[in-house]
């Protein structure tokens, strides 16, 4: 069992809390039982292993199948755990996984959001955690944006990280223009837009352009959409937050998708009125 700080793993691990050492090594961190078990449900590669006593007693199979797909496990002590992870109570298992494995492709099919210099985390990590939700197709993001495998991100995707294809593009632009060239219609969101989310035709391949928190799109990016929808605010509020912006978005291209009159979904236990309907699409995978 592990148990000093100056062991060369421990101190490998703590340099990935930094986004230029999970550059440098090509690792990241998968903090907690969920993470662990959606990696292990998809496959992913995964390098080290660490965990407490007490967690490897109450996850005896999950332990097991860890020790076969990693490249190296290790029992630590409480106290390397608590060093080791980036969450102030971690639940006792922090692995190691490869970054930029081979990649699943994102196609310009159905519904993908393209994101433009977003930063906060937890936004990044609500709209990937929503599209999959929502059966988006993928996700693009532009590389001045905060890094996909940022443990924050990994967290608040609640599992899903792992389910939605997903890649960063050098060149936005360059991205979006394949995509109109591949037939998809390119959705700007803008509070000056004369539309709003609602009045598009969602069943047609769609991308939907969201902006940085602060600043929004750039015009360049803005210049290169077929149309320019708004989400309505009630006087006095001045935007929403992006993450928002996005869920409704995709739930109302989800909603037409489905259809006014198809089945409910089955998922939510909520039964919508009529009959018949097709669904939306969904997307597996991973790209880095």
């Amino acid at each position: 069992m592990l148990t000093s700080l100056q062991n060369s793993l421990v101190k490998q691990i703590r340099k990935l809390h930094a986004t230029k050492e999970r550059h440098k090594q090509q690792l990241f961190l998968l903090e907690g039982t969920h993470l662990l078990e959606e990696a292990c449900a998809v496959n992913y590669p995964l390098a080290v292993v660490c965990c407490t006593p007490g967690w490897q007693t109450s996850h005896s199979i999950l332990w097991e199948e860890v020790c076969q797909r990693s490249d190296r496990t290790e029992v630590v002590s409480e106290e390397i755990m608590a060093a080791i992870a980036t969450t102030v109570q971690p639940d006792g298992v922090v692995a190691l996984a490869k970054r930029n494995i081979s990649p699943t492709p994102i196609p310009f099919t159905g519904v993908v959001l393209a994101l433009e210099t977003v930063q906060d985390p937890g936004n990044l990590g609500t709209m990937i955690r929503t599209a999959a939700a929502a059966g988006a197709s993928g996700l693009w993001l532009s590389g001045d944006s905060v890094d996909l495998d940022n443990p924050k991100i990994l967290r608040a995707t609640a599992g899903q990280w792992f389910r939605l294809p997903m890649a960063v593009s050098p060149d936005l632009k360059a991205t979006v223009m394949q995509a109109k060239q591949a037939g998809m219609q390119v959705i700007a969101t803008l509070p000056s837009a004369n539309l709003t989310y609602w009045e598009v035709d969602w069943r047609q391949p769609s991308i939907i352009l969201l902006g940085n928190e602060g600043a929004g799109l750039s015009s360049e990016l803005a210049a290169m959409a077929h149309m320019e929808v708004k989400i309505p605010l009630s006087p006095g509020v001045e935007s929403l937050n992006v993450a928002i912006a996005a869920a409704l978005m995709l739930y109302e291209a989800r909603r037409q998708r489905i259809g006014d009159y198809g089945i409910g979904d089955r998922g939510s236990g909520i039964r919508e009125r009529g009959q018949g309907g097709q669904g939306g699409q969904g997307g597996h995978g991973r790209i880095i």
